[in-house]
């Protein structure tokens, strides 16, 4: 896949674009990344999301067309780290019938995303409707400003 046919050219996606490019010849460089990390990377590139910040929550809209919920996994690892994942099964094919193009990606995607500190990771809900994914992470209230302490000077 090219990304600037896309649109997308900036430095991250050339090399994006060059380790996928290189990605079959990884066995013969010594120190390149494993076919895990190329396939994640792969998969983040592959999954294009919006986050929008309101008053009180973090919303993040992912398109997901063709996915059932069953399809879609959202998970929080390490107490404040958003992982949205799951797979886009290749339809079967019926008798008789061949695929004339193939254009449409199928295989595994994921995007993860660092919550900020104010996120409250106990209140999270995700709704997938007409093929858009949209996670709601509400906000924590703001801490209460402390209040100065005043200490008594007593007389000697």
């Amino acid at each position: 896949m090219d990304f600037r046919i896309m649109g997308l050219d900036s430095p991250l996606f050339h090399t994006l674009q060059h380790v996928m490019d290189q990605s079959d010849d990884l066995e013969k460089i010594p120190n390149a990344p494993s076919k895990v990390y190329v396939r994640d990377a792969k998969a983040m590139a592959a999954t294009p999301a919006d986050i929008k910040e309101y008053p009180k929550s973090y919303v993040f809209i992912v398109d997901m067309p063709g996915l059932k919920s069953g399809d879609i996994k959202v998970q929080v690892e390490d107490d404040n780290v958003l992982l949205i994942s799951g797979e886009r099964k290749r339809e079967e094919e019926k008798e008789g019938a061949r695929y004339v193009r193939m254009e449409r990606r199928v295989g595994k995607f994921m995007r993860k995303f660092t919550l900020p500190e104010n996120a409250n990771t106990d209140a999270i809900s995700a709704v997938c409707q007409d093929g858009v994914l949209t996670v709601t992470v509400e906000k924590l209230p703001p801490p209460e400003p402390k209040k100065p302490k005043t200490i008594e000077v007593k007389v000697a």
